[in-house]
C-alpha cells in the first residue's frame, strides 16, 4: 500500500503503516550519520540541547556529495543503518519518530521502534541521484566540520521510502525472507 505523509511526522501518522508499505514523505527531515550521532549523544550526556528538536523528527542516515551549482544537495543515497544502532534507541526514547537508511537493525533498535511507536524506513540504495531530486532545500545546522556527515535540515517533497520496521513489530526483512522461502516449497 502507498501512503503520502506530510509533517508533522507524529507517531499517530505512522501507527497504521505496515512493513512493506511505500511512503512518500513531504516536509522537514534531518541528516545524521554515526559521527553526528555520537556527538549528539555526548551533548545529551552533558545536559546540552540537540541541534534540532528530536520530538517527531525523522533522521535520514546519509552523507550527501557536494551539490552542483543550482542544486540544494548532491547525490544523497542512504548509509548502512546498523552503524547508528548504538545511538538510535536513546533518540527514539526522546521522541524521534522515524529513521531512514538501508539494511537490517539490531534487536535493541527493533524493540525501541516498537516501544515508541516509531518506524524504520529504507531508502533506495544505489539511487542517490534519484533521492536528491526529492530534496527542495538543504541547510547545514550542526557539526559543519564533519563535512558530508554534518547535520542538515532537508526540505523534501514526496521522498520515496519503504517501511521496514513498523510500530507493531513487523519486519520486512524477516517477512520477505519467510515469504520467499515459502514460495520455494
Amino acid at each position: 500500500m502507498e501512503h503520502r505523509i506530510s509533517e508533522p511526522f507524529t507517531t499517530e501518522k505512522f501507527k497504521d503503516l505496515k512493513a512493506g508499505d511505500t511512503v512518500l514523505l513531504t516536509g522537514t527531515i534531518y541528516t545524521a550519520r554515526d559521527a553526528a550521532h555520537k556527538r549528539m549523544l555526548e551533548m545529551l550526556e552533558r545536559g546540552e540541547s540537540l541541534p534540532f528538536d528530536i520530538k517527531n523528527a525523522v533522521i535520514y542516515y546519509v552523507g550527501p556529495t557536494p551539490e552542483k551549482p543550482g542544486n540544494p544537495i548532491g547525490s544523497a543515497g542512504p548509509t548502512t543503518s546498523y552503524r547508528m544502532d548504538a545511538y538510535a534507541p536513546a533518540l527514539l526514547d526522546l521522541g524521534e519518530t522515524a529513521m531512514i537508511g538501508k539494511g537490517q537493525r539490531s534487536q535493541e533498535v527493533k524493540e525501541a521502534v516498537q516501544r515508541n511507536g516509531a518506524v524504520y524506513f529504507a531508502a533506495i540504495g544505489g539511487a542517490g541521484a534519484l533521492m536528491a531530486q526529492r530534496v527542495c532545500q538543504s541547510q547545514i545546522i550542526a557539526f559543519e566540520d564533519l563535512g558530508a556527515e554534518a547535520v542538515r535540515r532537508l526540505e523534501v517533497k514526496e521522498f520515496p521510502v519503504t517501511v521496514v520496521l513498523d510500530s507493531c513489530g513487523g519486519d520486512l526483512y524477516q517477512e520477505g525472507r519467510a515469504a520467499y522461502l515459502e514460495s520455494r516449497k
